[in-house]
């Protein structure tokens, strides 16, 4: 955590209810403030759109900001997104009921920041005139992308790293995402993926009996073990998260996102995969289970592996399953053969079922293509769309220039949103390249929205024009 930097964690009263006028209510929503590098007056402010957890895990996860606030004279803001980490619109109570869920939408969230950065214009000295550029990964990107769409008034220009704004019904194939994931498998190791394809069947044979179920509870060193066909079917569910987080986090150097992790995990991971067709099941999952231990006992510090979770604890799983089955419906499908999982369907109404006994609702699987316009953005400006090669998400990201100001950065050794995180002296040349045009494209916007305010330029001397 950045604490010499930082003003200090804020909380600012917004509205429950942006759209209606009978829940007149309020709630405190966290915000953490770094103003070092900030020129008065009128400095620029890049401003984080929160993702589905804590806000202090995202500011101490998206480097690019803390490196280019100086470079830029900027002030950094981190909006926490409601219902998670502290902001918690009903308290306790948020995740009662569906009654209390119901303002958990991504339209309420953007008009958190809309409000907020309205306000804090207002009332921090110097800043009335400052241009302000959104910034957000994964579903935090897919927010920086639509507050430049909804709130052109309020932010110059957006960076929207990994972030899958097309992953929804008829827009992209559903199941590019797990071949991506599988093109990452493929390629760092032999055998790799043809494994984990052939360790869903081994799996079956030994779950078929007691014994079986016993032998992998321990050789997996389960904290539950499993007792019974369901325990099977969820193990696998697992394991099939765990392989889809290790593509999203194969980062070139150790890092802790999800989970502490060496460089490269995947390469190490099919270390433990790298066998021939005819091994036994049982040697097979001896190499899974190894491979497995990479991902959740890296430090070797676990005692056991708890199936009931794949990430960190800094996400908030609950409040993210709700905004799926509600309106961020994003299809996913295997066949196993293009892919190295377990051939499964997308199947709308078994999902909508599913929702509807969690919660007691209904998802609308279209309205994020009516709210956001889908692929027809086009009359949209000034919003960057970086994605990794090596990332699943970008199968639903926008990999191609739209307009001279809609781009697209592609990072074919980054994964997920590696742009965001810290410089390192191990990233590939082509995150290092990406994060520079980005500069470079807010150096544009911020001069271009000077230029039009009449305000001083705020910037270093040694800014250089973008052409």
């Amino acid at each position: 955590m950045h604490y010499l930097l930082l003003n200090f964690f804020f909380f600012f009263c917004s509205q429950i209810d942006h759209f209606g006028f009978l829940q007149d209510g309020t709630f405190k929503q966290r915000y953490l403030v770094a103003d070092k590098h900030w020129h008065q007056p009128d400095g620029p402010i890049l401003f984080y759109t929160g993702n589905e957890g804590d806000i202090t895990w995202f500011c101490n996860n998206t480097g690019f900001m803390w490196e280019v606030a100086e470079q830029l004279g900027a002030m950094l803001v981190f909006a926490e997104h409601r219902y998670y980490g502290e902001s918690l619109p009903f308290g306790q109570a948020s995740y009662s009921d569906s009654k209390h869920l119901n303002y958990l939408t991504s339209e309420q969230a953007l008009a958190d920041f809309a409000v907020l950065i309205e306000n804090l214009k207002s009332t921090i000295p110097g800043a009335r005139n400052s241009p302000v550029i959104a910034i957000g990964g994964s579903y935090g990107g897919m927010l920086s992308a639509w507050f430049r769409m909804k709130y052109p008034n309020v932010v110059i220009g957006a960076l929207a790293a990994s972030a899958p704004i097309w992953q929804f019904p008829d827009m992209v194939p559903c199941g590019d995402f797990y071949k991506v994931v599988t093109q990452d498998f493929a390629k760092s190791g032999d055998n790799c993926d043809a494994n984990i394809r052939r360790s869903w069947k081994a799996i079956n044979n030994l779950s078929s009996s007691a014994s079986g179920l016993q032998w992998l509870s321990e050789e997996f060193s389960l904290c539950t073990p499993l007792k019974n066909n369901n325990d099977a079917v969820s193990f696998k569910s697992w394991l099939q998260e765990t392989w889809v987080n290790l593509a999203m986090v194969d980062y070139p150097y150790e890092a802790n996102f999800l989970q502490p992790l060496p460089a490269w995990p995947i390469q190490v991971v099919c270390k433990y995969l790298n066998f021939n067709s005819t091994v036994s099941d049982y040697q097979l999952l001896q190499g899974v289970a190894q491979a497995a231990k990479v991902y959740y006992n890296y430090t070797g510090n676990s005692p056991c592996l708890n199936t009931s979770q794949t990430a960190t604890g800094s996400l908030g799983a609950l409040g993210w399953f709700f905004q799926a089955c509600t309106e961020m419906v994003m299809p996913m499908c295997t066949d196993g053969v293009q892919d190295m999982f377990e051939p499964e369907e997308w199947n709308f109404q078994a999902f909508s079922d599913e929702c509807n006994s969690v919660f007691g609702v209904r998802p609308r699987a279209d309205w994020a293509g009516t709210v956001y316009g889908g692929k027809k953005i086009g009359s949209h400006s000034n919003i960057i769309f970086s994605n990794g090669g090596l990332d699943p998400w970008s199968a639903g990201g926008v990999t191609s220039n739209i307009t001279q100001s809609l781009v697209s950065i592609l990072i074919p050794d980054g994964a997920h949103h590696l742009d965001l995180r810290y410089s390192n002296k191990l990233d590939p040349p082509s995150v290092r390249d990406a994060r520079a045009l980005e500069l470079k494209y807010f150096q544009k916007w911020i001069r271009q929205a000077q230029k039009s305010t009449g305000t001083r330029p705020s910037i270093s001397k040694n800014w250089k024009m973008f052409t």
